[in-house]
């Protein structure tokens, strides 16, 4: 099975282990998108790491992370819901050369301005939880040390990333160490944390993309005890449709829908999130404005 995060627990509750593979949903997401590979590698790796983070949320809502570049790379930015559903997307920025071999650095820490954001958004904020964002430097040479670094500072969790992607799909390996629990041995805990961190340390880019979850557990762990959990599906989800572009035309007026189609025989449109075009002709057009006075412009936002 393609498009999964799978999660494992070690026997002593220490430590976690999670694993993500997408295929279908990570091409789905390429589909109207056209990156130099570098960088689209660099956002297929964000996006694993979006999964395996969002694997753990405690509420209705969304993971976001975000790093914010002074590079060729203005923003990358992706979402992971509770439900596993995930968008991603890149800024460029103009007239800027892309380095065929660009590193996370060279693309968007060139005068060492990058920023690294996580945002927490529930659906609706209650007094349990409310929306959290933590900014940090862009400190690490790739997205897994990145994000270990804040993962360390901001959440005071132990954590390794081993992260993927090429233009079939994107793939990740997370080990995190837990909270001590009552009654529980910290030498014994930190001996399983440590067990655990040489054996994913063997692990290769090729065998995240390559092998499937199950399989690349197995390969590393099979001398320990896991507790495996029901796997989650993953799927690539932008909300947006040709209705919203319809409404955000009419949003800008007869006259104003007019005056492009004098400038051109039609209006392109792209959802500036997942890059999925939209194209209305004159007659398009002319159908926005007729028999409208009742229906309500609704959520204009692509994105």
């Amino acid at each position: 099975m393609t498009d999964i995060l799978k999660k494992y627990l070690f026997a002593d509750q220490s430590t976690r282990a999670q694993v993500v593979h997408l295929e279908q949903a990570w091409q789905t997401g390429l589909e109207h998108q056209h990156y130099p590979d570098c960088i689209r590698n660099l956002l297929g790796e964000l996006v694993a790491a979006s999964v395996l983070l969002a694997g753990n949320l405690k509420f209705d809502g969304s993971l976001i992370l975000q790093i914010q570049g002074d590079g060729p790379i203005a923003l990358l930015v992706v979402e992971c819901t509770s439900e596993m559903e995930i968008r991603a997307t890149v800024s460029l920025r103009e007239n800027q050369p892309i380095p065929h071999s660009g590193t996370l650095q060279s693309l968007l820490n060139t005068q060492g301005e990058g920023r690294f954001t996580v945002v927490l958004a529930p659906r609706q904020s209650s007094a349990d939880f409310r929306p959290y964002q933590g900014v940090v430097p862009l400190e690490g040479d790739t997205v897994a040390e990145v994000l270990q670094t804040y993962m360390h500072g901001s959440e005071q969790l132990d954590t390794r990333l081993w992260l993927a992607a090429d233009g079939q799909h994107c793939a990740g390996l997370l080990l995190q160490r837990l909270p001590s629990q009552g009654g529980q041995s910290i030498v014994e805990s930190l001996e399983t944390w440590e067990r655990a961190l040489a054996l994913g340390a063997t692990v290769q880019a090729q065998e995240l993309l390559q092998v499937d979850c199950d399989t690349l557990i197995h390969r590393l762990f099979w001398e320990e005890d896991l507790l495996a959990f029901d796997p989650q599906t993953v799927r690539w989800h932008c909300p947006c449709s040709r209705q919203r572009v319809s409404n955000m035309l009419r949003m800008l007026g007869r006259e104003e829908v007019e005056q492009l189609l004098r400038e051109r025989s039609s209006i392109h449109v792209s959802c500036n999130f997942c890059g999925k075009p939209y194209e209305f002709d004159p007659i398009d057009c002319a159908s926005l404005f007729v028999d409208n006075g009742d229906s309500q412009p609704g959520d204009t936002t692509l994105h």
